[in-house]
């Protein structure tokens, strides 16, 4: 069955060039309680629900319920001082999701962001020309975020979409892909601009030829290793895989 609906994750997918808001109210966050991590351990387990995004970085070390919750507090604060600033499409998302209703594609959207962080986030995509057809939250599918499926299944229901087999996660992370598998569509990753790749638009463009493959490549590896089906190396590139895909569907079909 031909494509129905793409998912799109929100920061490093389709907003936020670099998924950097999350990644400074961490860092601010954890610093606040006297610990100092890393942008990779920060950036590991990206695209989870944020409570369990802090779980999994205080995995190694003894924590409680409530140390998770003063950090979330701090992370909260942190994030919604800066988060209104960081609601810029990516570079063609706005151009290439017109090109894909025009396919007859549906849009939906799946985040590790809260409701409330959403309310944000939305509205100011909105006014620079990208708005999905569906949004669904961690809270709104039982608090299960990814890498659980629940929030892509009930962007399914919203759009009414007949079949799994029709639908294609798109994200910027191993969650975001991991999502996908679970759900059992189509998973795709996204590197320029990614949370994967790690760099904001003037550290990648001034990245030299040699080096900026090296990167893309372990950003590709790192995609295929989570369970991607496809890596592609920018979000214009959508309507082009769609339509591949389609077509090897198809053929498949009359073979």
């Amino acid at each position: 069955m031909a494509i129905k609906a793409i998912i799109l994750d929100w920061a490093g997918t389709s907003v936020d060039y670099g998924c950097f808001a999350p990644v400074e109210a961490f860092h601010s966050a954890f610093q606040a309680v006297g610990m100092n991590p890393t942008i990779d351990e920060i950036r590991a387990p990206m695209g989870m629900g944020k409570k369990a995004h802090i779980a999994a970085m205080l995995h190694e070390k003894p924590h409680t319920e409530k140390d998770i919750d003063e950090i979330y507090s701090l992370f909260e604060s942190c994030l919604f001082e800066g988060l209104a600033a960081h609601t810029d499409p990516l570079p063609g998302v706005v151009d290439t999701v017109a090109t894909l209703r025009e396919m007859g594609i549906k849009i939906g959207s799946t985040t590790g962001y809260t409701r409330a962080m959403m309310d944000v986030v939305a509205p100011g995509a909105l006014e620079k020309g990208y708005a999905p057809d569906c949004l669904v939250c961690p809270e709104e599918a039982g608090g299960l975020g990814r890498p659980f499926p629940h929030m892509l299944w009930r962007n399914l229901e919203t759009l009414q979409i007949a079949s799994i087999s029709q639908v294609v996660k798109v994200g910027d992370t191993e969650a975001d892909i991991r999502e996908g598998v679970n759900a059992g569509c189509v998973s795709v990753g996204v590197l320029e601009g990614s949370s994967m790749l790690g760099l904001n638009q003037v550290e990648f463009a001034s990245l030299e030829f040699d080096e900026a493959l090296d990167l893309l490549s372990i950003a590709q590896d790192n995609y295929k290793n989570a369970g991607a089906d496809f890596v592609i190396r920018d979000f214009a590139a959508l309507p082009a895989l769609i339509s591949s895909i389609n077509k090897e569907q198809k053929d498949r079909n009359h073979a």
